[in-house]
């Protein structure tokens, strides 16, 4: 298949020619048109790029990705794309979840508790909620990952590479209580076989339609944890050692952080959540009026 002029161009550069400003020019390319092709591949097929905004953003996400990759093999030095003067994001609002929101995904969990839900999936569910991690760093979850003398997850081969992240109280008490499988280092194994669980897709859909919450997604509970620690008055870079933040951007500022001060924001963050989640305010008080449709 052809490639577009603006596609070989930087196809032909080494890596060590591709700097901040080659990045700068090919996505202007890309966000003007120029990578526009309409290629016929057959007798009744063809390929359209139209290039445009949205293009230049996901080119964007995409080289970044892969000259993360690069730095963290030492294949390269830097990622240059992080430096570079152009758009990375689209500005759409990241959904997060409210208060009283959080209060109702709570009963939600507990009527789908009571109501004899999958014990795995819940405890997915329920850590995705109290700690900000991705979907599958918890779902993938190891307990050689997790460290419950000092409160900690040290995670092999986060989005972000190796990565530590604190955790709340109410967190570490959620995982002591989960018994181990001695036959699997995964936190919640597989039902047959090898690997981990894998039943969380219709569970959330049962999960968030109880709690009249259409749309939300496990990574919208990430995305409450950290607008709950900013609101909340937490720095940056403590809110960004929550979330297992490694680019400066993610955040606006990250500064390398000890673990002690990280799991105390971690606690004092999850505590707010913790309590909405069993339908408290953070003092303790019974605030659910009433369970989940």
């Amino acid at each position: 298949m052809l490639l577009s002029s603006v596609t070989l161009r930087l196809a032909s550069l080494t890596r060590s020619e591709i700097d901040v400003g080659e990045i700068e020019r090919f996505v202007r390319d890309v966000a003007a048109g120029k990578s526009a092709r309409d290629e016929k591949t057959g007798p009744r097929t063809r390929i359209i790029v139209r290039g445009g905004e949205g293009a230049a953003r996901k080119v964007v996400r995409d080289l970044s990705a892969v000259f993360s990759f690069a730095v963290r093999r030492g294949i390269v030095a830097e990622n240059p794309v992080e430096r570079a003067s152009i758009r990375k994001t689209d500005n759409r609002r990241e959904r997060f979840l409210t208060l009283e929101e959080v209060t109702r995904l709570g009963a939600a969990f507990d009527a789908m508790e009571e109501a004899g839900a999958n014990p795995k999936a819940m405890g997915i569910a329920r850590l995705w909620a109290l700690t900000g991690c991705r979907r599958d760093e918890i779902a993938g979850l190891r307990w050689s990952e997790v460290d419950f003398e000092r409160g900690l997850l040290i995670l092999a081969d986060s989005k972000t590479g190796k990565s530590i992240r604190p955790l709340g109280a109410a967190a570490v008490a959620l995982l002591q209580g989960f018994v181990r499988d001695e036959t699997s280092d995964y936190v919640f194994p597989a039902e047959k076989g090898d690997g981990h669980y894998q039943g969380t897709k219709r569970f959330w859909g049962k999960i968030i339609e109880k709690a009249d919450l259409p749309g939300v997604t496990p990574h919208t509970l990430r995305h409450t944890i950290g607008s709950t620690a900013v609101s909340m008055g937490e720095a940056l870079a403590l809110t960004g050692a929550i979330l297992g933040h490694a680019n400066p951007r993610s955040t606006a500022i990250y500064a390398h952080v000890q673990n002690d001060p990280s799991r105390r924001a971690a606690n004092r963050v999850t505590k707010q959540i913790a309590a909405a989640l069993a339908g408290k305010s953070a003092d303790g008080k019974k605030q659910r009026k009433a369970a989940a449709r």
